[in-house]
């Protein structure tokens, strides 16, 4: 499991396997969101197993899975408040952790400066410059 820390609270990740909830709870962290839909996913990787080892394991379990096609804003809404709501850090995956980090920019926009943001993405490995634009229209500051 290859986490990519974008905030203190909020970290992304390539696709998980169950056996790496483990690792994710030493670690820290307190909730899992699921951004991958199971079509994209073979058995033994879809949200409800990954979803059985975090419960088993005490952890929180969000699915909240984003397709190519777009991000609604109920989906950024359902992150954002994921990430307000969990008593401790939250670890975010779909495929390669882009979806993931997106939706927390978006959903985060509004209270943070798109330097802030694209700077956090840029450190992990996600170039997101195309996203400035939406970013800046988005921000309160």
């Amino acid at each position: 499991m290859e986490i990519r820390p974008l905030t203190g609270r909020y970290a992304v990740s390539p696709q998980i396997a169950a056996e790496d909830v483990a690792a994710a709870k030493d670690a820290g962290f307190t909730a899992i969101i699921c951004n991958r839909p199971d079509e994209e996913v073979p058995p033994g990787l879809q949200a409800a197993d990954i979803r059985a080892a975090a419960e088993a394991a005490g952890l929180a379990f969000v699915e909240n899975p984003i397709t190519h096609g777009g991000m609604p804003p109920e989906t950024i809404d359902l992150q954002r408040r994921t990430i307000e709501e969990a008593p401790g850090p939250v670890l975010a995956y779909c495929a390669s952790g882009t979806r993931s980090t997106v939706v927390w920019m978006l959903g985060a926009a509004p209270e943070e400066s798109p330097d802030t943001l694209l700077s956090a993405a840029r450190a992990q490995g996600y170039a997101l410059d195309m996203l400035r634009p939406q970013l800046d229209e988005l921000h309160r500051g």
